[in-house]
């Protein structure tokens, strides 16, 4: 089963880590998972940021 990665760098989804792991998030089990990486992180970093208002 594949793996994909998205690079921070690039923007771009790879199948298979295919560069430095200091580039990449993931894995994720599908294409459009790994394309949503970055909607992801920006909602868990939010959510962060209110927990620690309250």
């Amino acid at each position: 089963m594949a793996e994909f990665w998205f690079n921070v760098q690039t923007h771009e989804v790879e199948v298979g880590p295919q560069s430095d792991w200091t580039k990449l998030i993931g894995p994720y089990p599908s294409r459009e998972e790994a394309e949503r990486a970055l909607q992801k992180v920006q909602a868990r970093n939010e959510a962060w940021d209110r927990q620690d208002e309250d």
